[in-house]
């Protein structure tokens, strides 16, 4: 009938770009293990995705620490749990806040620049000049990309995970009257080695979803300056749902029982 003919088409379009998208990353993932290698650029990559990602995350983390503080005082004050509030603050970093938060801002600094620079390399056609000199596009923009992702988003969140307890400490000790070494005792008492694992894998996966995603957009995108920009804003949207699917799905299969 027609008024499935919409429907269907927009079903077969979600397909086409779902196998678009496995294919690149099956390339990039194969690029990856075979040489050469360009350390230098991975490095310099490092430093632009990993260094100054890092003031922003910071400052995420740690108001979100704090205001995590004051919520779980609030509310566990209603039953006197007022002592769970250091745990609950470590664990809610390291599993999930520290994370997902440091994943979405990185996507919506590094997804947006990867794609735009690699865009504009794509409209200006020096993608093709690089296949002329014999240069593998992938080799060269991609994998230096998707491999620093890999490797600094997990300090990033390490680093994040850190200032986050500490801004709930501060908050704890200062605004909601805690003893800081009662505080300190609890933020570790409870805390298990799986927490922080969980959330270091998950940052290494939003690290090859961002950067993934980033040059995908970039390396498609078509039709000039107005390309380029949509190809940005389609980086962050996609990096930043497919951070929240992946989430769930790491979540699971590590902590259901």
């Amino acid at each position: 009938m027609p008024i499935f003919a919409p429907v269907g088409h927009i079903f077969l379009t979600f397909l086409a770009l779902v196998g678009r998208v496995t294919v690149f990353a099956g390339r990039t993932i194969g690029h990856m293990v075979t040489p050469p290698i360009y350390f230098r650029l991975i490095f310099k990559q490092m430093r632009e995705i990993g260094y100054f990602s890092l003031p922003v995350v910071a400052m995420t983390t740690l108001f979100a620490g704090m205001v995590l503080a004051l919520q779980s005082y609030s509310g566990f004050s209603r039953f006197s749990a007022e002592s769970a509030v250091a745990t609950v603050v470590v664990i809610s970093m390291t599993r999930e806040l520290g994370p997902v938060l440091a994943g979405l801002m990185v996507a919506g600094r590094v997804g947006a620049a990867i794609a735009a620079e690699i865009g504009t390399m794509r409209v200006t056609e020096q993608i093709d000049a690089l296949v002329t000199l014999s240069t593998n596009p992938f080799k060269y923009l991609v994998v230096p990309r998707v491999v620093a992702g890999l490797i600094t988003l997990p300090i990033l969140v390490l680093i994040g995970d850190i200032i986050g307890v500490l801004g709930g400490y501060l908050v704890g000790v200062n605004k909601l009257g805690f003893n800081d070494g009662s505080y300190i005792r609890n933020t570790f008492q409870y805390l298990e080695q799986l927490d922080v694992i969980s959330g270091l894998v998950k940052a290494a996966v939003f690290g090859f979803i961002i950067t993934l995603m980033g040059c995908y957009h970039g390396y498609h995108s078509r039709g000039g300056a107005q390309g380029v920009g949509q190809a940005t804003t389609n980086a962050v949207v996609s990096s930043s749902i497919l951070i929240l699917i992946s989430n769930y799905i790491v979540t699971e299969l590590f902590f259901t029982r």
